[in-house]
């Protein structure tokens, strides 16, 4: 099976790692990156110095770049896997819209909406986007509790392969499944993507409460509530409701909520240590999508009539419109109300 991811920061260079590794005999695999003087490096280096320092690729595992070479690139795939950002996926999908094989994406979020009306005048799941730019793309998402640097290591981890095509819900399975990396299936790809998507901005809060130490009791509580919001949303988006008891809901909230390797996570305890979201952001060095997508979700969350006090009142406390004791107080002084 010849595998195509492209983009190589650290989520695509640990999965291009991991389709490559000594125990996937049959996988041709390659790794697609924008950067050229990258591409060398890999080819010459074999580390990602940058996103997986000290961990060697697998010496199987190919390279290829530059601006001008993904079409070449594409070409004889059986699966072509994108590992951007999602601020880049508009432009890769609309680039392969015609291919024949199967698309596939790793990344969580909503995209960032357009100021003003247009086209797209609220932020974008990736099947949304896919729908508007590529819609004959035979597509779905891979996504699950994960960090990065456990997939390079080989440690074990669990995933969703999300599509309502069974031959790319099995595609991505014989990309990936393997002894440290188990691929389970599913047809509900609005719950998986909303479930990657908004535990983003609840592990903002979750940090938050830590880094003001507020107690294990808040952070349970957070947690839950934080499900709760998600399932709402989701299912009002069109999604299951089961979908979020699973990996891509429970699963992928309770590690980014908790885990310390979690951008999301360190923003909410830079935040409660006093930093200001320039700072917190430019600390981390990589991407934490919960911040740009946090606004977008309360806002789809308005337009549906879903209630999501959590991440309102992360959107307050990046806008800066509320300060810690604020939120808090905010949170807990709501009525009281049955559990849903």
């Amino acid at each position: 099976m010849k595998i195509l991811v492209v983009g190589a920061g650290a989520w695509g260079t640990a999965m291009a790692a991991s389709a490559s590794s000594r125990d996937s005999s049959g996988r041709d695999v390659t790794l697609w990156a924008r950067n050229a003087r990258l591409v060398q490096t890999l080819r010459t280096e074999r580390i990602n110095s940058r996103y997986l320092p000290g961990i060697t690729l697998p010496a199987s595992l190919r390279f290829a770049g530059g601006p001008d070479a993904l079409e070449a690139a594409v070409k004889g795939q059986d699966l072509v896997v994108l590992a951007s950002p999602i601020a880049g996926v508009r432009e890769l999908l609309g680039q392969l819209q015609d291919v024949g094989m199967p698309v596939v994406w790793l990344c969580k979020g909503f995209e960032a909406p357009l100021s003003g009306a247009g086209e797209r005048p609220a932020g974008l799941l990736v099947h949304e986007i896919r729908a508007q730019v590529a819609p004959g793309l035979r597509s779905g998402a891979l996504s699950g509790p994960s960090f990065a640097r456990e997939v390079a290591l080989g440690q074990p981890t669990a995933l969703v392969a999300a599509s309502e095509h069974a031959d790319v819900r099995q595609a991505m399975v014989r990309a990936f499944h393997g002894p440290t990396l188990r691929i389970y299936e599913n047809d509900d790809l609005v719950g998986v993507e909303v479930g990657g998507a908004v535990k983003n901005v609840l592990a903002i809060a979750t940090g938050f409460c830590d880094g003001l130490k507020l107690g294990l009791n808040a952070r349970a509580a957070l947690v839950t509530r934080g499900l709760a919001e998600i399932t709402r949303l989701g299912v009002a988006l069109g999604a299951r409701a089961d979908t979020f008891t699973g990996l891509s809901g429970m699963g992928d909230l309770v590690l980014t909520a908790t885990g310390d390797l979690s951008r999301n996570r360190q923003v909410g305890l830079l935040l409660a240590q006093g930093q200001t979201l320039v700072q917190a952001v430019s600390s981390l060095g990589h991407v934490a999508e919960g911040v740009y997508c946090a606004r977008t979700v309360v806002q789809r969350a308005h337009a549906l009539g879903v209630e999501m006090p959590i991440s309102e009142a992360v959107v307050s406390l990046l806008d800066g419109q509320l300060k810690p004791n604020q939120a808090v107080a905010a949170l807990m002084g709501r009525g009281p109300a049955a559990e849903q």
